[in-house]
């Protein structure tokens, strides 16, 4: 017998994952979230949805579609039916009637999945919440497990980027902790060409709208743009994943990604540690992180390294960093401690001549890596030696 509860998502969990999942949504009572995410409108994301829906409809699960924007595509239209439609709620604004999810009728039908489109929309004015995603979190609340779509552009700290990208405004945007929270998220890729393709074919737009869009919105380097942010977030999601698996399985389960932090110092190298990590995480297709010693407590004397410290810190995070803080007092000991936590395997530090004390007592920095987290490559960058002709080059 199909169990629908069961069937919340389309996966096979081994009978312990199962056991935890069932005891965690028995307490919490609240539904599961998935999200389909896309680079751009017309990658096949209310496709996708609506094909899920029809499966889990075979199978027995109770499916409702609470809200599903079509864009008058035919296609997406015709894939809808069969499936059953909670009925749209009906605002005025300005004189014109506008229909929108009824979340309250949503709830009242309490389904076991409803299917909700574009989870960044903006409601109507007049609707009882601002957003949709407002809306979902209200049915999760009752119980009530959602598929959503999602273009990445909507991703709010995505948005300022996707507007330097494209020169076009995101109106709508949604907070990240919401598409962090969601229990899954699946990418809907195509190629840049594919959608345009798609698009001549007037499988996305209508034919005076398709124009337009393939000249501004939808040009190759833009949607090469977006789809690299999309596969990026995905990614980052599968690396946390992976960091609880690793967690639980310490010493189980070996490096799958590459990952490159550099130590961000103040050392007169540090601009030039930082783009080595970069240009090596690049490479390796790794993730990178800038350890950054933590400041808060520094002296009147220590301002101009720590002028220094926040400017690189700036370069790195426009290079793709994420920052972590790591403790100035024993800066070995913190580092060793990232290291092992966030499974990083390369290390990159700008050079410091090393000070008298640490040449008697033998504990350069190193030398304590080296010993503690064998397994970790470390790279050590110094101040290139400037060219001839070059103004910086010392004269004699």
């Amino acid at each position: 017998m199909t169990d629908p509860e069961r069937d919340a998502f389309d996966v096979r969990p081994t009978g312990d994952e199962m056991l935890a999942r069932i005891r965690q949504e028995t307490e919490s009572g609240r539904g599961r979230l998935r999200v389909y995410l896309g680079m751009a409108p017309g990658v096949g994301k209310t496709w996708k949805m609506l094909e899920e829906g029809h499966r889990r409809r075979a199978r027995g699960t109770d499916v409702v579609v609470g809200f599903v924007e079509s864009h008058g595509r035919p296609l997406t239209e015709a894939l809808a039916v069969g499936l059953e439609v909670v009925p749209r709620l009906r605002v005025e604004h300005r004189g014109v009637v506008i229909e929108d999810l009824d979340t309250d009728a949503v709830i009242r039908r309490h389904p076991t999945v409803a299917l909700i489109d574009e989870l960044a929309h903006t409601n109507v004015p007049g609707a009882p919440r601002v957003k949709r995603y407002q809306d979902v979190e209200l049915i999760r609340q009752a119980g009530i497990h959602v598929v959503t779509t999602l273009n990445i552009q909507h991703l709010e700290s995505l948005a300022a980027a996707v507007e330097t990208i494209t020169g076009a405004p995101v109106h709508e945007r949604l907070p990240d902790a919401v598409l962090a929270d969601a229990d899954e998220i699946e990418l809907v890729d195509m190629s840049p060409h594919a959608l345009r393709q798609r698009m001549r074919h007037g499988n996305v737009y209508p034919p005076e709208r398709t124009a337009i869009a393939l000249d501004r919105f939808f040009t190759e380097p833009n949607l090469t743009a977006l789809r690299e942010l999309a596969l990026r977030a995905v990614a980052r999601r599968v690396e946390d994943e992976l960091e609880d698996v690793a967690a639980g399985r310490p010493g189980q389960l070996g490096a799958v990604v590459e990952r490159v932090a550099v130590l961000i110092d103040g050392a007169p190298a540090a601009g030039h540690a930082v783009r080595r990590a970069a240009d090596l995480a690049a490479a390796v297709h790794g993730v990178y992180l800038a350890l950054v010693p933590d400041l808060s407590a520094a002296g009147e004397g220590d301002h101009l390294r720590a002028r220094a410290i926040r400017e690189e810190t700036e370069v790195a995070a426009d290079l793709g960093a994420t920052t972590i803080r790591v403790d100035e007092g024993d800066l070995a000991g913190s580092l060793i401690e990232v290291i092992r936590r966030r499974r990083i395997t390369h290390l990159v530090l700008a050079y410091r001549p090393p000070g008298m004390l640490d040449r008697l007592r033998g504990r350069v920095l190193v030398d304590r890596l080296a010993a503690a987290v064998p397994g970790v490559e470390v790279h050590v960058v110094s101040v290139p030696e400037p060219r001839p002709g070059d103004p910086r080059r010392p004269t004699r």
